[in-house]
């Protein structure tokens, strides 16, 4: 899937607007240009960087409601996906938060965060800090236990987790639910048939 045809898929099934794509262009090309000294994302998917990493983090907008509140991405990385999500929201009422402990990454982040005006915050390591968001995401962070004892040991209210796994995320639920039973759903992935995303309410 090439650019355009991604961008499409935004605007019309995402309801990203003309604003929004055009800080994805500028984003994704920092994103590419600074990998050329760090590997912030893996080299073979640069070339679909539009539909590995953007489409794949925008497909959350889908789950989250933007009216107000709060949403923090544990571990994001280059910024997939809070910044993409941060992008998309245009309400001042709703704040982003971007955990990230690496110093590279985070100095990254901020720039981006400022270069495109972004409702966002960068925040530290996740255990130095109490979760008081409405939303918490991840993607490619820890295995899904670490992310559920995160969900239920480090967050401070009431929240909506939402996680991008690949294809062994029925796996991963069972031993991550071993214990104990959460109600969860799994909705299909717009990037890969076998993806899943992982839907569950704290």
């Amino acid at each position: 899937m090439q650019e355009q045809e991604v961008i499409k898929s935004l605007q019309s099934d995402l309801r990203f607007n003309d604003t929004s794509i055009n800080k994805l262009k500028i984003f994704v090309k920092n994103v590419i240009d600074v990998n050329k000294e760090h590997n912030f994302i893996s080299k073979s998917t640069e070339s679909d960087i539009w539909h590995r990493h953007v489409l794949d983090s925008a497909q959350l907008v889908k789950f989250i409601s933007f009216k107000q509140g709060s949403l923090a991405d544990l571990g994001s990385g280059a910024g997939f996906p809070g910044i993409v999500l941060a992008i998309f929201n245009v309400n001042y009422d709703f704040h982003v938060k971007l955990y990230e402990k690496s110093a590279v990454k985070s100095a990254f982040l901020k720039k981006i965060v400022k270069e495109l005006d972004l409702n966002a915050k960068i925040l530290g390591n996740i255990y130095d800090d109490n979760i008081d968001s409405d939303y918490i995401v991840c993607r490619a962070f820890k295995k899904l236990d670490r992310i559920i004892q995160v969900s239920r040991e480090i967050a401070k209210k009431s929240h909506r987790l939402i996680v991008l796994k690949g294809q062994n995320a029925q796996e991963e639920i069972n031993n991550a639910f071993k214990k104990k039973k959460y109600p969860y759903k799994l909705e299909n992935s717009m990037t890969n048939n076998k993806s899943k995303i992982l839907i569950a309410d704290f």
